[in-house]
């Protein structure tokens, strides 16, 4: 990693995670296979940032980490890539498990509990589908019907006043870096 740490991917520990590491990552790892529109990639990092907004205009009174589980949701990407839906099943269970051992590593080292709690995954996921629909309508060439398919038709409130930005890499990664550290503070 940048930071000098030796991350072992099949056998993670939090003493090798870092912050920075992580947004420095996910600021380079782009979003539907970089197929957006622009002229800069939609990053994970930047898909992150908007998560936690989402999760958190959904569910205001969530713990904060709660809120910072939604940030970190997508963050071994920084390290195995973003994977379409189709090709990780088609990798199998094996895609899961190497995401589910670098979760907990990244979990454990921000306080959080290795494996999120059910219901609690579930709202952010329902976060990330609002990500997702907003990212196909706006940058991805997907039409509002074809996205309501895909997606399921986003709450006007909850999205209202949010945006995709597309930016370079080295903004979406000094803010997810500032987001955590603001995250950590109110834990």
């Amino acid at each position: 990693m940048l930071s000098g740490r030796r991350l072992d991917l099949l056998d993670p520990t939090p003493v090798d995670i870092e912050i920075e590491d992580i947004a420095h990552g996910l600021a380079f790892v782009a979003r539907w296979n970089g197929q957006t529109k622009g002229d800069f990639a939609y990053s994970v990092a930047e898909h992150s940032l908007l998560v936690e907004t989402l999760f958190g205009r959904m569910y205001p009174t969530a713990p904060m980490k709660w809120r910072l589980a939604a940030l970190l949701h997508d963050a071994p990407e920084y390290v195995i890539g973003d994977m379409i839906s189709p090709v990780k099943a088609a990798v199998g269970p094996s895609y899961g498990e190497l995401d589910d051992r670098l979760t907990a590593a990244i979990h454990i080292r921000f306080g959080l509990p290795a494996a999120t709690p059910k219901r609690i995954k579930a709202q952010i996921k329902k976060a990330d589908k609002i990500s997702a629909w907003m990212e196909a309508t706006q940058i991805a060439g997907f039409s509002v019907t074809e996205a309501n398919k895909l997606f399921g038709r986003p709450d006007p409130k909850v999205i209202e006043g949010l945006s995709i930005r597309l930016r370079p890499p080295v903004e979406a990664r000094n803010d997810y870096t500032a987001r955590h550290i603001e995250l950590l503070a109110k834990m």
